[in-house]
Formats: structure tokens, C-alpha cells, sequence
């Protein structure tokens, strides 16, 4: 079985080392760059790169322009990291498709077993459909349509409409949707789901609306 390619972007050779090290010791290829145009151009030379973690401030292009550029053109999972803890930061994150939102310090075995988790995810995707409401999910072919409209998800947003609709008419509550959609224990605020819930409901337009939301707990998908 080849080995997952992840692409680590960081103005810091400590930094990219340290990532690497961990990395490669769990069987990954990495591939780094040291800019954000170096990581653009080593992106789309290669064009097979499973993953990508971002630093948030480099010289030349920073992560947020090379995240829009990315997904301008592919879903591939991205993790941002950052030395800042603003809100905003996180929050512009998410609104870009940013999959995992880590801050600087970390510890590398956190920052691997969430690589393990995204790709674990994204490789197990069987040959399935899931059908509610007059949605329709395929998960091999990572697409969704409502009604006869096909409707671009983020992955993680594919991911939690995946979630609601394998448990429709269960209530979720915000610390089950995390562990489950995310996979990791999350520490943060339940603001991460609410954004993404609120994403998820523009996009799918009147269908929107099969997302409850149950207050002080978290969010149902019900079809009447």
C-alpha cells in the first residue's frame, strides 16, 4: 500500500523537522516547503498530495492565500497552525474550508493522530449512498445533491451532513458531533460546530431546515 503523501508548509526548519520526524516515523512520505509559493508550486506539481499542514504566517504568500488557492481547486484535508489564538483567526480558518485548526505549541503525537483520523476518514469512504429528505450522499464519489442540484461541500461540512443523516431523528449533542465528526477530544468551544452548522445550512438552501437545532444540546437532522 503506498504511503500517504502530506505536504508541511512552515518558514521554521525547526518546526518542519520536528513535524517531519513525527511523520515519517508513522509511515507518511512528507514533502515540505519553507513559503507559501514554494508550497503552491510543489501542490500542483505534484498533484498527489493526501494532506496538507499549514502555518498560518509565512513570508512571500501567507497560509490564508494558500489555503484560498487550494481550495479554489481541490478538497483536500488541511490543517492550520497558527501562533495566535484569536477567534477571528480560527473563525477565517474554518470559513476557507481549513479542516483542523491547531495552535503553536503542540504536541506532535496530538497533530499525528489527527492526520491519522482525516485520512482514516477519508480512505475508509465506501461504496455508499445515503438518501433523507429528497438529500442524497455519496460517499465514494464525495458529492451530495439536493433534489436534482448538486450543492459543494468543504470536508469537513461533507463530513457532518454525513454524520446528521447516518443518525437522523437522533438528538446530537455538541460533545458527540466532535468526538465523532472531528475524532479527536476537542477542548474548545462549541462555536467550531455552530459555524460549520451554519455553512452547511446556507448551502443546501430550504433543506437547511431538516438541521434542528435543540437548544442547550445540540442539533438534530429530522425529515417530517
Amino acid at each position: 500500500m503506498d504511503k500517504s503523501k502530506i505536504l508541511v508548509v512552515d518558514d521554521e526548519s525547526r518546526m518542519r523537522k520536528l513535524v517531519r520526524d513525527f511523520l515519517v516515523k508513522n509511515n507518511y512520505e512528507v514533502v515540505e516547503a519553507a513559503d507559501g509559493q514554494q508550497a503552491l508550486d510543489l501542490f500542483f506539481e505534484k498533484n498527489n498530495i493526501d494532506l496538507v499542514i499549514l502555518d498560518v504566517m509565512m513570508p512571500k504568500v501567507d497560509g490564508w492565500q494558500v489555503c484560498r488557492e487550494i481550495r479554489a481547486y481541490s478538497k483536500v484535508p488541511i490543517i492550520m497552525l497558527t501562533a495566535k489564538s484569536d477567534e477571528r483567526d480560527e473563525l477565517l480558518g474554518f470559513e476557507l474550508g481549513v479542516d483542523e485548526y491547531i495552535s503553536k505549541p503542540f504536541s506532535p503525537k496530538i497533530l499525528v493522530a489527527r492526520v491519522e483520523a482525516i485520512l482514516r476518514r477519508t480512505g475508509q469512504a465506501a461504496e455508499m449512498i445515503v438518501e433523507a429528505g429528497g438529500i442524497r450522499l455519496d460517499k465514494q464519489a464525495h458529492s451530495v445533491t439536493v433534489g436534482e442540484k448538486p450543492i459543494d461541500l468543504s470536508y469537513k461540512e461533507f463530513e457532518l451532513l454525513a454524520y446528521f443523516m447516518e443518525n437522523k431523528g437522533i438528538a446530537l449533542s455538541r460533545e458527540k458531533i466532535l468526538n465523532s465528526v472531528w475524532n479527536y477530544d476537542y477542548f474548545g468551544d462549541a462555536r467550531t460546530i455552530d459555524t460549520h452548522v451554519k455553512k452547511l445550512r446556507s448551502k443546501m438552501g430550504d433543506k437547511g431546515e431538516l438541521i434542528k437545532t435543540i437548544w442547550g444540546m445540540g442539533y438534530k437532522f429530522e425529515v417530517e
